[in-house]
């Protein structure tokens, strides 16, 4: 098995103004690919070529940090283009979702400023999440360094849980477009959610519990 770059689901300029052409660009075809290449590199002619990458991940702990970087960059990646769509398309999240987030977090704006004071917060490259904690069932706001997720054994006890939705805060993600204004990129970031796949994501956790 080789792992490969996925297509967009959008053109690069569609996220304008938010996050702009250019940056888009870069950062898959460049960023992404080179996670993507290296990864299947690293997994060549081992018992990992033929495994998702979900499994790769839960081994990530225990093998060389070559193999931990590009399956997370490879990862977290596809996650987050997923979670992105053009504002023009973007829905508000639905009642359901809504209501999970309000009796976890008070209300949908305490979220919103929990999770963009994480993010801001957040020392260096890594990511944001919002994961369901597989203990308790209940929503969580973590923040990981460099190319960790969720998913990966070590991060917190077990696993920090299932990812329901992600954040680049490493600066190739915005600095071409907002320099050292990372929460100016944050604050950007909730004009281009994509709602329908977050809530996706939560359903299918609460399934694999």
């Amino acid at each position: 098995m080789s792992f490969t770059l996925p297509k967009l689901n959008y053109a690069y300029d569609e996220l304008e103004p938010y996050i702009d052409r250019k940056t888009m660009e870069i950062h898959h075809q460049k960023h992404h690919a080179i996670y993507t290449n290296n990864l299947n590199n690293a997994i060549r002619q081992t018992d990992m070529d033929n495994i998702s990458i979900e499994k790769i991940l839960r081994r990530s702990h225990i093998e060389d940090q070559k193999i931990k970087n590009n399956s997370g960059g490879y990862y977290n990646h596809n996650f987050f283009w997923k979670i992105l769509i053009p504002n023009k398309q973007m829905t508000a999240p639905s009642e359901y979702l809504m209501n999970i987030i309000n009796n976890r977090f008070q209300s949908f704006n305490f979220f919103k400023n929990e999770f963009s004071s994480i993010a801001i917060n957040h020392f260096g490259s890594g990511w944001a999440w919002l994961c369901l904690n597989p203990t308790n069932n209940k929503l969580t706001i973590i923040s990981t360094n460099n190319q960790d997720n969720p998913l990966m054994l070590g991060i917190k006890h077990d696993h920090a849980g299932y990812p329901i939705l992600g954040l680049d805060l490493w600066e190739h993600a915005y600095y071409l477009q907002y320099q050292n204004r990372r929460i100016d990129y944050i604050s950007s970031f909730w004009n281009i959610i994509n709602w329908k796949q977050v809530e996706k994501n939560y359903t299918q956790s609460i399934n694999m519990k």
